[in-house]
């Protein structure tokens, strides 16, 4: 994408949100239902201890998983709970599409459209560095549409 003032390519990492949320393969699907639910997000990267990335979850893909096998428990009080006991390693996506820092955002976004997915992991000598969703891409959208609007008004006079 093209910044009219500046008129440089704008690029993945002036899009990109850097203070990911993130899970292990280990850790439950219920903190992963947890994270959509109350994070307000759509997507979770799963990365190794070493911070490489392993997989991505969408919200789409929970649901896809919902009613997965559940064990019984009981609180010290006696009062009971369910509890998931599916890992999220059997719910993620391996070997998802990735982009790089220095990528152009109109290569992400052309790349989510064409494989019909709603963020890109951002990968950096092999850490996860950074996550591009499609708000992200609308977002810049919206503020590239209001600095062409008044340059349009200006110039039709």
């Amino acid at each position: 994408m093209k910044d009219i003032q500046r008129g440089v390519t704008m690029k993945v990492k002036e899009l990109m949100t850097k203070k990911v949320i993130k899970l292990t393969p280990d850790d439950k699907v219920d903190r992963l239902f947890f994270l959509f639910n109350f994070e307000n997000i759509r997507h979770v990267p799963v990365v190794s201890d070493k911070g490489e990335l392993l997989g991505i979850i969408s919200d789409r893909d929970l649901k896809k998983v919902l009613g997965t096998p559940k064990r019984q428990m009981e609180r010290p009080d006696g009062t009971k709970f369910t509890l998931s006991t599916r890992k999220v390693r059997t719910v993620m996506r391996r070997q998802p599409y990735t982009i790089g820092p220095e990528a152009n955002a109109a290569d992400a976004a052309a790349l989510m459209a064409k494989r019909k997915i709603g963020a890109l992991p951002v990968v950096s000598k092999g850490k996860l560095i950074g996550i591009i969703t499609s708000t992200d891409i609308l977002r810049a959208f919206v503020r590239l549409s209001n600095l062409v609007e008044p340059f349009t008004q200006t110039s039709s006079r």
